[in-house]
């Protein structure tokens, strides 16, 4: 099992589903009640959050093992990873200052072990997580299931009541 210094709750669904969608929505109902939350999205794709032609990007491409890029608003390292495997949660979580949030939600990661609420819209045609994965704890969804479950079924489109069950399942106040 994963471990964190904060509640951690993960969001699993296939591509598609709506992931993000939904996070954009949570977080700021989440800020409003006065939580600092931290986000880990993985991804599969090799992406760039530096634009090429900025002093940062080329000096990152000419050499630098990892790059810094800070103002008064905000700062950003960089680093350009050079293993063969996906990255775990766990190194993710590390990386985190956990001492300055409240609450730590995750985008993907679903063939790891922790807490998660599985999204899934039955309209696509993928099949359920939660038969294979003993740590979803509730279903968000926009249709009827194909498998019955006692799992918390919640309404995919009702965001108040998803952070409203987020809330009471992580024992958050």
């Amino acid at each position: 099992m994963i471990k964190a210094d904060k509640p951690l709750l993960g969001f699993a669904a296939y591509s598609g589903t709506g992931k993000t969608t939904l996070l954009i929505q949570l977080l700021p109902i989440l800020k409003a009640k006065g939580l600092h939350v931290g986000m880990i999205k993985h991804s599969h794709h090799c992406f760039e959050i530096d634009v090429p032609g900025k002093d940062s990007y080329e000096l990152r491409k000419a050499g630098a093992a990892q790059m810094l890029l800070t103002s008064k608003h905000r700062w950003a390292l960089i680093e350009d990873r050079e293993e063969e495997h996906e990255p775990q949660l766990q190194e993710e979580l590390n990386r985190l200052d956990q001492s300055r949030l409240d609450l730590i939600l995750v985008e993907g990661f679903r063939h790891e072990a922790f807490p998660k609420i599985e999204l899934h819209r039955p309209s696509l045609g993928k099949p359920l997580l939660y038969p294979n994965d003993c740590n979803i704890i509730a279903i968000a969804t926009d249709g009827e299931l194909s498998e019955s479950t006692t799992l918390p079924i919640l309404d995919i489109n009702n965001v108040p009541a998803v952070v409203d069950f987020l809330i009471k399942a992580i024992d958050l106040k």
